[in-house]
């Protein structure tokens, strides 16, 4: 029997971004919802078609969101907060993108849910709000109607959700605190689940697939009873008549994976790019079970390089001594990695022929299945095997000696920074003058339709450096105006001459590649395109410090430095294969590091060093956190800073992630001040910050600029004295919760204004 393929879900977005345009121009009143559903009908018939094409056996359905999965299941299992449902709209997308992005308008005014990083990836869900009075029943019929939308293209796909164990693990109550798993709601849920079950019984589905990934992680005392609590209600619905297929992916499972064999799921998805050692150890130590089929994830959907085949067919050689159910499958979903590869021909052949997007890793699943099949011989004289080979011989790129030795000679005094900080902070308050509650923003502000229509002017030739530059410097000197009238204390520039705060900084490096049209879903309809790590970073001239020093020049304010730092680069990129994480991150901390020095002589007394996607790769398991990532990533970022002088003062940021477990960590940055996403996520950092004594001064942020809303005064006033109720007033910052690009001017000088004068009313109020 040949071996099968499997994918575990596709981007949703579109390759040319045809979902994101068409819902923005209906939040903007430019499109019809009727354009909206069209638009996602198109888009998902295409997408099936693509994999039929590609010889794809499991198809995903429902794989598709107007915005987020965990948001799609939280209404399908009718999980919806009443102030949400208060709101009567007309339509349930509209209810949907109130819960993603809130609302305030004539039906009422609310915040949205948070929002939080998915795992280790750069995609964020929507937390799920569950209370007493949640009523969990089944209640839509999105996945119902997807599949049947593909069965009537004649194409009988594998339906995608959410499994009960994970959303439950994700989910929080109102007061933004884990579940507590009561017998009423753990019954509820698996009910609803069974129901699931039935309804595709009806619609003859024959696989359905379950999304675990919460299973990876380390189990809390009581987990693996809810977990098998959970499925010995829902297994014995699929009355044989469904196949269920449990899927894990972003690690291992190997301290679980015995009782999922015992529970005799019909089909299993390991996840043996991320997970391979402990994943392979625990197969062979345990079997399979007679009648289930591993779908051994030996394809990356994190990644964009291309599989070594030689790699993947000795993990599925493995598991064939094993058994002889295994089916070829992506690790993970590929709403993770772009399109497709093609349109970027300006990479050039020699360069594209190392990548895979999404597209392009339908055909890797095809020929790792072909050869698979094959025996030592067939393989020996298989074409597509030797291309794909040597692109492995070690010849694709040169190393660079300078960045090695730069690396080598580094020493213990390079990631230490003197005076300590205590003594830094008492220097810093005398040479900056700042008062109590200092306001400042994240860095960025709105990238107007004039900002980018005239960068891609200049792109395309129609004007020059000296005109572009000139109109940069008029978007400067509107916005230093404009932060000096409504009252911030430390300004910043703007950022008018970046398209991305990643981006940016690679075009100006050594080392990277960009391409045209790779976007990948961040959050919503928000997209990012990662430029590609190729070879050894380094940096041959300044890359912010004409724009820093002239927008110091137009005030006498303190104007911020503006730099992305060295993980969030590399976590934001599209990193190499082969070398660590470690050593790009080094490479890349040299280069900041050279950047905030020429920052410093430059006059800016303030430098912030974004660290955005700190926690956004710390390992899932516990154990693995500092020998395998902090234990670099840190020093790293001590690197980039410890050669400034004592007054000069370094921030950073950090965004959309949980900290409270790390805090310390973070601490050991060794910041002068950090400014977090909080309000977001209902201010829970500061508890943390409390409870660690935390020694850097600190921005928890007081609104969310994720959301059209504009706060009113009287919030975000009540937000500092939540923030004062927990640290002490001589180490608060007031600012949002992250910058400002996304957002449009009318609901941003509105709301900076708000946070100020709520800034001045408490600093008031304390003075008295």
């Amino acid at each position: 029997m040949p071996v099968l393929t499997s994918v575990s879900g596709f981007p949703r977005i579109g390759q040319n971004r045809e979902l994101k345009k068409v819902i923005e121009g209906y939040w903007k009143g430019t499109s019809t919802l009727d354009e909206v559903r069209a638009t996602a009908t198109g888009l998902r018939a295409r997408h099936w078609e693509l994999q039929r094409k590609a010889g794809i056996d499991f198809i995903p359905s429902n794989d598709f969101s107007y915005y987020d999965q965990m948001l799609d299941t939280a209404m399908l299992l009718n999980a919806v907060p009443e102030r949400y449902r208060r709101l009567a709209m007309d339509n349930d997308e509209d209810t949907l993108f109130a819960v993603g992005r809130g609302y305030q308008g004539s039906r009422g005014d609310v915040t949205a849910l948070p929002m939080k990083k998915w795992f280790t990836t750069n995609y964020h869900y929507i937390v799920p709000e569950i209370d007493d009075y949640t009523q969990i029943g089944l209640t839509g019929t999105k996945p119902f109607d997807e599949f049947c939308e593909a069965r009537d293209l004649g194409i009988i796909t594998k339906p995608v959700l959410i499994g009960p164990y994970t959303f439950l693990k994700l989910a929080r109550n109102s007061k933004a605190e884990e579940l507590e798993f009561d017998r009423g709601l753990v019954d509820s849920i698996a009910q609803a689940y069974a129901h699931i079950l039935g309804r595709f019984i009806e619609l003859g589905a024959p696989w359905i697939q379950f999304d675990e990934p919460y299973l990876v992680l380390d189990k809390n005392p009581g987990d693996v009873e809810l977990f098998t609590s959970l499925y010995s209600t829902i297994l014995p619905a699929r009355d044989n008549r469904i196949k269920i297929l449990l899927n894990t992916y972003f690690g291992h499972i190997a301290d679980v994976y015995d009782t999922v064999r015992l529970l005799g799921f019909d089909g299993v998805g390991l996840d043996f790019v991320e997970g391979t050692k402990e994943n392979l150890a625990a197969v062979a130590r345990h079997g399979v079970s007679q009648g289930t089929t591993l779908f051994a994830g030996v394809v990356n959907g994190r990644n964009i390089w291309r599989n070594d085949y030689a790699v993947s067919l000795g993990i599925l050689d493995a598991l064939k001594k094993v058994t002889d159910n295994v089916v070829v499958s992506t690790a993970s979903s590929l709403l993770h990695v772009p399109f497709s590869t093609e349109g970027e021909q300006a990479l050039g052949d020699e360069v594209l022929r190392h990548f895979a997007f999404a597209v392009e890793k339908l055909g890797e699943l095809h020929d790792i299945a072909s050869l698979a099949d094959a025996d030592d011989d067939a393989r020996r004289h298989c074409e597509p095997l030797a291309r794909n080979q040597s692109l492995f011989d070690g010849t694709r790129v040169a190393r660079d000696p300078a960045v090695a030795h730069r690396i080598d000679a580094l020493t213990a005094d390079d990631f230490t920074r003197k005076p300590a900080r205590a003594e830094r902070q008492k220097a810093q308050k005398t040479a900056l003058g700042l008062p109590a509650l200092p306001t400042t923003t994240i860095g960025s502000f709105p990238q107007t339709a004039q900002v980018r229509a005239e960068r891609a002017r200049l792109r395309k030739g129609e004007i020059a450096q000296a005109e572009y530059d000139a109109f940069i410097r008029s978007q400067i000197d509107e916005v230093v105006a404009h932060q000096e009238r409504i009252g911030l204390d430390v300004l910043v520039h703007g950022e008018f001459e970046r398209n991305d705060m990643v981006e940016y900084f690679g075009q100006n490096l050594n080392g990277f590649l960009f391409t045209k049209n790779a976007w990948v879903q961040s959050y919503g309809t928000r997209c990012v395109k990662p430029p590609i790590v190729w070879s050894d970073v380094s940096r041959t001239h300044p890359i912010t410090v004409a724009w820093s020093a002239y927008a110091q020049s137009r005030t006498t304010h303190l104007m911020k430095g503006m730099l992305t730092g060295p993980v969030t680069i590399l976590n934001w990129s599209w990193p190499r294969e082969d070398i660590t994480h470690k050593e790009q991150t080094q490479q890349l901390a040299l280069a900041i590091r050279d950047e905030v020095l020429d920052l410093e002589k430059a006059g800016i007394k303030v430098i912030q060093i974004d660290e955005a996607a700190l926690r956004e790769k710390l390992p899932l398991r516990r154990t693995d956190w500092h020998t395998r990532y902090l234990d670099w990533a840190i020093p790293a970022f001590r690197l980039v800073h410890s050669g400034v002088r004592p007054t000069t003062q370094i921030h950073t940021h950090m965004c959309y992630s949980e900290f409270n477990d790390i805090i310390r960590d973070i601490d050991a940055m060794d910041a002068d001040v950090i400014s977090f996403e909080a309000s977001r996520g209902d201010l829970v950092v500061l508890d943390a910050i409390h409870d660690a004594n935390f020694e850097t001064e600190a921005g928890p942020g007081v609104y969310d600029i994720h959301s059209p809303r504009i706060p009113s005064e009287k919030e975000i006033e009540g937000r500092i004295y939540e923030i004062l109720d927990r640290m002490d007033v001589d180490k608060v910052w007031i600012n949002p919760d992250c910058g400002l690009k996304t957002r449009g001017n009318a609901e941003t000088w509105p709301s900076l204004e708000h946070m100020v004068q709520a800034a001045a009313a408490v600093r008031a109020s304390l003075e008295k």
